[in-house]
């Protein structure tokens, strides 16, 4: 008699358990369901723009921060590599990268050439991004990409949404007369800030939330204070004066000098106007398709050919960023 109450209690009390552990599984999946549903999705849309390209990284990080989901990436030049990247689940690496370079290695990847259309082969930087991200494909990636670039012998904008990642980024960051042009059937492919540096309509028929846009050429002031750690002022420095080095080669080579930081040279001239054009350009973008929020990274934040201001840069981002998603959910 005893037994067989002493195994119904146990029968009831492993009943009950079962009844609540069930409950408690329920509410949190239940709990995760809608926390994955309240989760906003974006089509994200990154710009041109030189080495404010390095602002992008810190914009994505507080993006993903924010609880956003980033679900589409069309990019343009320095948007389409930072935005192949993080589709390839390689930004975190490329960050790394870019934060820990030192003169050495840019003397290494810096290989001039004039015999293919611009004064960089840049072999040896595409060899490296595309040991980061593997032989991937476009088809292949998690997230639905978009890069664009500029045919300059059909006149027009083309979008590289299918075959070899690395393709795709290497013919939209192909900065006219420096970088070395992309051939291919018929035509020329250069920089995708040529023709579109804020590329909106790719993702326009998008089944995302909301359209957000990192735009490099804002006309504004930049009054973004960035304290930089003494390694990162060292290691800039020594960047800055490796590349003044390496520009000064380039000048001598096609009869111009560089003797000063901002001096109206060839450089300096390309330089602002492909600043001057790409925003131009951009607000015209903004006005056709406006985006549901737009991160502004001030034009004058850093020089289009300043690639030793990573760190300030990304910080920048990181800051403009949190400004322009404040108060947006």
């Amino acid at each position: 008699m005893i037994r067989d109450l002493t195994m119904k209690l146990l029968l009831v009390i492993l009943l009950t358990f079962s009844l609540f552990a069930s409950s408690e599984n329920t509410k949190k999946d239940a709990y995760i369901e809608k926390l994955a549903k309240s989760k906003k999705t974006v089509s994200l849309v990154l710009g041109s723009g030189g080495a404010r390209g390095y602002a992008h990284i810190g914009a994505i990080e507080i993006i993903e921060k924010q609880g956003y989901e980033i679900k589409s990436i069309s990019g343009s030049s320095m948007g389409a590599l930072v935005g192949g990247l993080y589709a390839a689940g390689k930004l975190g690496e490329f960050k790394k990268w870019v934060l820990s370079l030192d003169t050495i290695e840019v003397v290494k990847l810096v290989d001039f050439s004039f015999a293919r259309g611009g004064m960089v082969n840049g072999d040896d930087v595409y060899k490296k991004i595309e040991l980061m991200i593997g032989d991937i494909r476009i088809e292949d990636l998690p997230i639905s990409y978009t890069a664009v670039a500029s045919d300059i012998n059909g006149r027009k904008e083309v979008w590289v949404q299918k075959g070899k990642l690395i393709d795709a980024i290497r013919a939209s960051i192909s900065i006219p007369t420096i970088l070395t042009p992309v051939i291919k059937d018929e035509m020329i492919l250069v920089d995708g800030g040529v023709l579109n540096p804020l590329p909106i309509t790719p993702v326009l028929s998008d089944n995302t939330d909301l359209i957000i846009a990192v735009n490099l050429d804002a006309n504004i002031h930049n009054s973004y204070k960035v304290k930089i750690p003494k390694e990162h002022q060292e290691q800039q420095s020594e960047l800055y004066n490796e590349t003044v080095k390496l520009w000064d080669e380039a000048s001598k080579l096609i009869g111009t000098d560089m003797p000063e930081k901002k001096v109206i040279d060839i450089f300096y001239i390309l330089s602002k106007t492909l600043d001057t054009t790409q925003s131009v350009l951009s607000e015209h973008a903004m006005k056709g398709h406006r985006p549901d929020i737009i991160i502004n990274i001030p034009r004058d934040a850093c020089e289009f050919y300043e690639f030793d201001q990573a760190y300030r840069l990304i910080e920048i981002g990181k800051m403009a960023a949190r400004e322009s998603l404040k108060n947006k959910k």
